[in-house]
C-alpha cells in the first residue's frame, strides 16, 4: 500500500482509519474522501482531502488518476436503519458505489478493502457461533447489499484478478464519531447519555445479544488484513471477526461500575429491533484467526473503561 484512498472517510470507521493509515504510511500517502459530513479539522490540515460522491465514476476515476492510488478502503455506504427507510437510495449508494470502485480498480490495478457486516446474515442463519460459510438470506436492504457486495468482490477477484479483501464487522463502538443510523448504535449512544445525563432509553430490548467490537480493533483488523500475504488467504472476502458479545443490560451493568448513578430503561424501536432479531448472537471467526492471525485486544470490560475515560475527557465532564 503506497497510495491509499479511503472513501466514506468522515464516517464512523473512516474517522479513525484515516489517522491510523496516515501514521503508518505517511500523511501524504493517504487521501481521505468524504461527502456530506463536515470533515474533521485534521483531515484537511494533515493530509490530502477531497469530496466524493461514490456513485460518480468520473469523479472517482479522476481521484485515482491524480493521486496515483493503488489501494482503496471503500467505506462509503448507508447503514442498516437508514437503508431500511430509504431502500432505493441504499441500493444506489451501496451497490453502485462498490461497482464503481471495483471497476476502477480493475482498470488501474488497485487493491480493495470492502467491509461487510453481521447484517449480511438473516433469520435462517445459525445465530450462535455463526460459521464462516453458511446460509445468509438477509431480510433487510442493508443486508442484501452486503451479501451482493461480498459476491461481487469475489467475482472481481476470480475473473479479473482484483485483490479484493474484506471482513464482516460486528457492531462497532467508537468515541470519535457519533452514530450514523445503525442498529447497534445504542452501544455508542449509551455512553454519551451515561456521562451527560446519567440515564438512557435503549431502543433495543433486554436480552438482545449481538456481536460488538471496539473501533481500535476494527481499524487494526482492516489494516492487518490488507497487509496479509495473499497466499495465506483462502477466503479473502467477508471474514467473520468478533471481539465481544453482549446484550444492552450487560453493557449497562459494566457502565454502572464506573458511573453508579446511571440507569437505563427501554423504549423499543420496532424497525431496529426487527433487524437485530435477524442477526447472529456471536460469530465464529476461526478462519480469520487461522488465515491472517486475527486476535481482538478489547473485551467488554476494557472497552467500557476506555470509552468512559476518553469520552469524559472529550465532553469535558468531570469523572
Amino acid at each position: 500500500m503506497n497510495r491509499i484512498l479511503v472513501t466514506g472517510a468522515t464516517g464512523q470507521i473512516g474517522s479513525e482509519l484515516v489517522p491510523a493509515l496516515r501514521k503508518k504510511y505517511g500523511t501524504d500517502h493517504v487521501v481521505a474522501a468524504g461527502h456530506k459530513r463536515t470533515p474533521p479539522k485534521g483531515f484537511v490540515e494533515e493530509g490530502p482531502y477531497t469530496s466524493l460522491d461514490v456513485t460518480d465514476i468520473d469523479a472517482l476515476t479522476k481521484i485515482v488518476r491524480d493521486f496515483r492510488i493503488d489501494t482503496i478502503f471503500h467505506l462509503a455506504a448507508l447503514l442498516s436503519a437508514v437503508a431500511e427507510k430509504n431502500p432505493q437510495t441504499a441500493w444506489k449508494i451501496n451497490m453502485e458505489g462498490l461497482q464503481n470502485v471495483l471497476e476502477i480498480s480493475r482498470i488501474y490495478g488497485c487493491a480493495v478493502f470492502f467491509p461487510s457486516s453481521i447484517g449480511a446474515f438473516g433469520p435462517g442463519t445459525p445465530r450462535d457461533n455463526t460459521p464462516q460459510d453458511t446460509i445468509q438470506r438477509p431480510n433487510t436492504m442493508y443486508g442484501v447489499c452486503k451479501v451482493a457486495g461480498e459476491l461481487l468482490c469475489d467475482y472481481y477477484f476470480t475473473h479479473f484478478g482484483v485483490d479484493t479483501r474484506g471482513v464482516r464487522y460486528p457492531g462497532l463502538i467508537s468515541y470519535e464519531t457519533l452514530p450514523g443510523g445503525g442498529t447497534t448504535d445504542y452501544a455508542v449512544e449509551i455512553f454519551y447519555q451515561a456521562i451527560q445525563q446519567k440515564k438512557y432509553a435503549c431502543f433495543l430490548n433486554k436480552g438482545t445479544t449481538l456481536d460488538m467490537m471496539y473501533m481500535p480493533d476494527a481499524v487494526r483488523a482492516a489494516i492487518e488484513l490488507m497487509e496479509a500475504e495473499p497466499q495465506q488467504l483462502k477466503h479473502r472476502n467477508a471474514f467473520n471477526i468478533t471481539a465481544m458479545s453482549f446484550a444492552p443490560e450487560e453493557l449497562a451493568a459494566q457502565i454502572q461500575k464506573h458511573i453508579p448513578a446511571f440507569t437505563m430503561h427501554y423504549q423499543i424501536d420496532p424497525v431496529r429491533q426487527a433487524i437485530a432479531d435477524s442477526w447472529p448472537h456471536h460469530l465464529d471467526d476461526q478462519a480469520a484467526q487461522k488465515e491472517w492471525g486475527w486476535q481482538p485486544q478489547y473485551d467488554l470490560a476494557a472497552m467500557t473503561k476506555d470509552m468512559i475515560e476518553r469520552l469524559t475527557k472529550k465532553l469535558s465532564v468531570k469523572p
